[in-house]
């Protein structure tokens, strides 16, 4: 197949880009190499693709009126959209943002897809649609109200897919993705760097969550399985299935870079987090699903990525 992504350079773009690519298929796609965290690790990953994989990443917007001629050129039999601003909590402070690059630009593909004829679309969800239900999560369920402008775009996107002219649209409810090449601003990196520096990590509501941490390599997995089974109108639950404490996830990068217990920063719950997430992914098993990489494989991967990109050392406060 010819498969287009949206934010290719993006963390999931990119590793959806190879996954694709190793399977046979021919990948486009782009991205707008957006400042909401250091672009330099995009166009890290962005090289990689061309260099590794022959993978091209122009520089497009949603928002361009050039992306139906970008379409039209390539005719791809799937699109996997994957371009968003993510950030749980920034959105509280961002909504206008959100909803222009969320909500806007997705119609904008949408219509896009319709005008260069494009039949199938995989796009990306969130476990966020469903905070405040019952766990675990089905695919049936849907927030209320929701926590976060961010949670509430990505609940758009689903209604926005399900109106339209394309044949057929299915939409993935992701749940705490990590792994190497990942976000910067996600906990994950965020308690690794300072942990190497010896400064407090900020842990929220006491440390009292849990979360539903999926590794990249089971996130492809589910991504490529359900663009093997594409249907008119579908929503699947990607998550590891199971629960794991925020103290035990922290403790597992403690472990791994062997820089002693970290100094915690305990803070009330913050408005836009679900205390839990648990993911049923009953549905998505059924079209083979199986997850496979546990969080004691899976941040070491990180960890060892990390110190290898970013060229850190362990030191001391004092040298650091």
């Amino acid at each position: 197949m010819k498969i287009a992504i949206t934010g290719i350079a993006g963390f999931i773009g990119y590793h959806t880009a190879i996954h694709f690519h190793n399977n046979g298929h021919e990948v486009y796609g782009f991205d707008n190499f957006n400042t909401y965290y250091d672009p330099e690790l995009k166009y890290d990953r962005s090289e990689d693709l061309r260099i590794n994989y022959g993978i091209l990443c122009p520089n497009l917007d949603l928002r361009d009126n050039k992306i139906t001629e970008f379409l039209s050129s390539i005719r791809p039999d799937l699109v996997i959209h994957l371009a968003a601003s993510a950030g749980v909590r920034v959105s509280l402070d961002q909504p206008l943002e959100y909803i222009d690059n969320n909500i806007t630009a997705t119609q904008k593909l949408i219509n896009s897809c319709e005008r260069a004829g494009i039949e199938n679309v995989i796009y990306a969800s969130t476990s966020c649609v469903m905070q405040g239900c019952p766990v675990p999560w089905t695919e049936d369920m849907m927030a209320k109200n929701h926590l976060s402008p961010y949670g509430y775009t990505k609940a758009c996107n689903e209604h926005q897919f399900h109106v339209s002219k394309i044949k057929n649209t299915v939409g993935l409810r992701f749940f705490t993705v990590y792994g190497p090449w990942g976000r910067p601003d996600m906990a994950l990196s965020t308690f690794t760097k300072k942990m190497i520096y010896n400064q407090p990590i900020t842990v929220y509501n006491n440390g009292d969550m849990k979360r539903d941490f999926t590794y990249i390599d089971d996130i492809v997995q589910g991504i490529y399985l359900v663009s093997q089974n594409m249907t008119e109108r579908d929503i699947y639950n990607i998550g590891y299935g199971k629960q794991v404490d925020l103290m035990d996830f922290i403790h597992e990068i403690e472990s791994n870079l062997g820089n002693g217990k970290a100094e915690y920063d305990f803070q009330p719950a913050h408005p836009a987090d679900a205390k839990e997430t648990w993911s049923d992914t009953t549905k998505l098993q059924k079209l083979g699903y199986k997850p496979t990489t546990p969080i004691s494989v899976g941040v070491k991967n990180f960890v060892d990525w990390y110190k290898e990109y970013y060229h850190e050392t362990l030191r001391n406060s004092s040298t650091g």
